[in-house]
Order: C-alpha cells, then structure tokens, then sequence
C-alpha cells in the first residue's frame, strides 16, 4: 500500500493504531498483516515530534519515502523528477519498469562536455 501524499496526520493515526478514517484504516490492517506500506510523507520541516512519530511508524513497519527530488539523476525536467520518485516507491515493491538505474557502488563518471 503506497499513501501519496501522507499527511503528519495520518502518519500520526497509522503509527498508534487509532485510526480515525478508512485510510489509516486500510494501513493498519496493512501492518497487522505485514504488508508492504509505503507512506510519502508531504511535510516539511519537522519537529522532534514529527520524527518520534517516524521512528514509531517505521518500527511499526512501514516504509517513510519523502519525496525529496533525486539530482544525481540529472533530471532535465521536473516530469522526470516526479517519474524518478514514483519509480523508485514502484522499486520498492519489486517492479521494475527498467526506467531507472540501481546504485551498485560504482563511480560513473559522466562524459566530458566540451
């Protein structure tokens, strides 16, 4: 189960278990069942609460994915920035679309421009 965007909210609900709504509902019973949940959690900046609560849902055993714009990509367009993301949450469940390139630890070094 992916949440996108994932309110401090509802990340708040998910990780005590008072579920207020069918959405953390769902992600509740996603967790009991030790299912795969991915929340993309749109707030910033955090405070220490906001943090505690993101350790306690990762404990849980959810998965919190900011969506932070990867630039080591070299994203030429903000459609492209967007598309890394979803492709990388879409990795996390084991599909894999072929449009991005896992990190082996290799140093890449990109071609020269003159």
């Amino acid at each position: 189960m992916v949440i996108a965007p994932c309110s401090i909210k509802t990340m708040s609900e998910i990780a005590t278990g008072v579920t207020g709504n069918l959405l953390s509902r769902a992600a509740d019973v996603a967790l009991k069942e030790r299912r795969r949940l991915v929340l993309l959690l749109r707030e910033t900046p955090l405070h220490l609460g906001h943090i505690r609560t993101m350790a306690a849902v990762t404990e849980a055993g959810a998965i919190v994915y900011p969506p932070v714009p990867a630039f080591y990509s070299r994203p030429a367009t903000l459609a492209e920035m967007v598309d890394h993301t979803l492709y990388r949450v879409l990795d996390l469940f084991d599909l894999d679309f072929g449009k991005i390139r896992r990190w082996t630890g290799e140093k890449i070094n990109p071609p020269i421009q003159e």
